[in-house]
């Protein structure tokens, strides 16, 4: 086994799936200019707004989703800024309505009129579409136009002149001014509209209180020089960043709105490339979709345990500029079509990306697809203003799935599964805590290691309740037809009193090499009585002994040893056992160390090997010799030729 572990989750192979290049949105003109925007915005099921690149002012063009392919030459732009248009978005509520900042310091609201199309008939005339509301009150260009998510006709402004402004579109006018001290660079609202999350040039991260007009927190961001993006999680009480570090390398951080002096886990590592890198929620899916502008990849991650995981990766040779997701009521949910992307390619053309959960099943997932936002919001702009807090209605996508009318759900929904996830490991943690305790004190006390005198015990014991089973199955080893294997000597045995009587017939005087194995007739009678002494004995006594009478299974190979002289031309054989096993025990357990039968052949060849080494010494001094000798000669026939 590997070890490895797989992490379990419902999304863990989603996979993106580009699009033909026939069921593009081909033939479009993607503003140039380069104030940091998504340039593409999709809010509802039906639009797609780009910013255009056109002449005589600034204008958006908005393309029907249903109508792919290549565009007409001449399209029906909404015009009316006398600047570039920098950002747009569409209202929550309303899939008509839509909003546009300019470089020229103000912010235009729009509406797509009905049966809106980009194909004109033969001779008819290409008509503008104009503003039907506008927004004065920034003193310099209108960065990033963003409407309230709970709250319908609420919008919010930022502009270089270091404000964010709160339109009442129904009033049309300002109701709530946020300064901050640089250039906002992104803005993202929370669930119920109550509060905002701003990230800025001066580098800092701020969580409005928009109704107080005042920060709650504020706190060091990312520390790169470039641009930084903030999306808030949907429902949850975090907000997720993108920006750079000193060091030029992406970022990717997570912090709780609670306690925002440092990102939840620090800032994560995403990559060294330089194109910014703009987050977008899914809070159905619980997934954050990071693409990268300058590169073709989109990450995306599942938010499980209070932290981001790793998901997969969609890869492509085509790099984007600009970037939009279709909010969830707007999925094919008979593909299993968890999200889908727009992204631009090359200025040139639209691709849209559907994020799919590879499943075979012809019935709806019910599992992937919770309840997410409609289209009916939780308050007016008045009731918002006032103070008033809520969550706007949710629909269920089975009637959507079913092509019925979409079913709404409570508001404060959440999936179950997501929400107890966390809390999920502390019930079994307690379950084991009694059952542990009167263990721990056993763990913790122990005791001194065993003894030299115990271990031997217990490896006596063992010996002997092995014994007792051979001595009644002397009859089945000697009839077994495996040989026995050559041992070598055994040490602790020479001074076995009971080893001496076991010794009834001298031992052939015949050869055998260390290799040949004895036949069972061959083996000793003694062999289970000696073995059974070897058990009886105390470890450090069988260390100390090195003498005693050899038997004939361990000293016959040995007499191979001592007969056999391949160092040398002579091959002597000496009656050394014949000697040994008729001296009586008392003459055996006299004689010195010096003169035992296994220390006689060690010496003889130790000597043999001394005398081989001065013989060799000898031969290479003799060598020697002769190299001087025909050295000085050569020299000498040299000199003699020189001359």
């Amino acid at each position: 086994m590997s070890g490895r572990f797989v992490r379990s989750s419902k999304y863990r192979h989603v996979f993106g799936r580009p699009t033909r290049k026939e069921q593009c949105y081909d033939n479009i003109r993607v503003s140039r200019n380069a104030w940091d925007t998504n340039l593409v915005k999709v809010a509802n099921p039906q639009y797609i707004s780009v910013n255009w690149e056109a002449s005589g002012g600034g204008a958006f063009a908005v393309i029907p989703i249903n109508e792919k392919g290549r565009l007409p030459e001449q399209l029906p732009l909404f015009r009316g800024h006398t600047a570039v248009v920098l950002d747009t978005d569409w209202s929550p509520f309303n899939d008509s309505l839509i909003a546009s900042g300019s470089d020229d310091g103000k912010a235009f609201i729009y509406k797509v009129p009905e049966g809106f199309t980009l194909r004109t008939e033969e001779g008819e005339t290409v008509k503008d579409i104009a503003p039907v509301q506008k927004l004065s009150g920034h003193s310099r260009k209108v960065g990033h136009v963003l409407f309230n998510p709970a709250a319908e006709n609420v919008l919010a402004t930022s502009s270089g002149d270091y404000t964010i402004k709160l339109w009442d579109i129904e009033a049309g006018s300002s109701r709530m001014t946020l300064k901050h001290t640089d250039i906002v660079q992104s803005l993202s609202w929370s669930a119920n509209g109550s509060l905002m999350v701003t990230t800025s040039r001066d580098k800092k991260l701020r969580i409005w209180d928009v109704r107080q007009e005042k920060p709650a927190q504020v706190v060091p961001g990312h520390q790169g020089a470039k641009n930084s993006r903030v999306t808030w999680m949907g429902e949850h009480d975090r907000v997720a960043t993108t920006g750079f570090s000193k060091m030029s390398d992406r970022q990717l951080g997570l912090w709780d709105i609670r306690d925002p002096k440092e990102p939840v886990g620090g800032f994560q590592m995403l990559d060294a490339i330089s194109g910014v890198c703009m987050p977008f929620w899914d809070d159905a899916t619980q997934c954050l979709y990071l693409a990268g502008k300058g590169d073709g990849n989109i990450r995306y991650f599942e938010y499980e345990n209070g932290k981001f995981e790793f998901l997969s990766e969609y890869k492509s040779a085509d790099p984007q500029r600009g970037m939009a997701f279709l909010p969830k009521r707007g999925v094919n949910t008979h593909e299993n079509e968890v999200m889908r992307a727009f992204k631009t390619v090359n200025d040139s053309y639209i691709e849209p990306i559907s994020f799919i959960v590879p499943r075979r099943a012809e019935v709806f997932q019910d599992d992937i697809f919770p309840p997410v936002v409609g289209s009916k919001p939780a308050m007016s702009a008045a009731e918002w203003f006032d103070g008033k807090e809520g969550l706007p209605a949710k629909i269920d996508l089975a009637s959507v799935y079913a092509g019925e009318e979409p079913a709404e759900v409570a508001a404060d929904y959440k999936p179950a599964v997501r929400a107890h996830s966390p809390p999920a490991p502390s019930p079994t943690k307690k379950a084991p805590e009694p059952a542990s305790e009167p263990v721990a004190p056993t763990s913790s006390l122990r005791g001194p290691p065993p003894s030299m005198k115990e271990q031997t015990s217990s490896i006596k014991d063992l010996a002997s309740k092995f014994t007792d089973e051979k001595e009644d199955d002397d009859s089945e080893e000697d009839s077994s037809s495996f040989e026995e294997i050559a041992k070598p000597i055994d040490r602790s045995d020479r001074h076995a009193p009971a080893a001496a009587p076991t010794q009834k017939s001298e031992p052939k005087a015949t050869s055998r090499g260390l290799g040949d194995s004895l036949s069972p007739v061959e083996k000793p009678a003694d062999f289970e009585q000696a073995s059974q002494m070897a058990a009886s004995q105390d470890t450090p006594t069988l260390i100390k002994k090195e003498q005693a009478p050899p038997s004939k299974s361990t000293e016959e190979p040995l007499s191979s040893k001592s007969t056999e002289e391949p160092l040398s031309s002579k091959s002597t054989q000496e009656p050394l056992f014949n000697k040994t096993t008729q001296e009586p025990l008392a003459n055996a357990k006299s004689r010195p160390h010096a003169g035992s039968v296994s220390d006689q052949p060690i010496q003889r060849s130790l000597a043999e090997i001394k005398s081989l080494l001065e013989q060799q010494t000898m031969t290479m001094s003799a060598q020697s010799q002769e190299i001087s000798k025909l050295t000085t000669e050569v020299d000498r026939l040299r000199t003699r030729l020189g001359e």
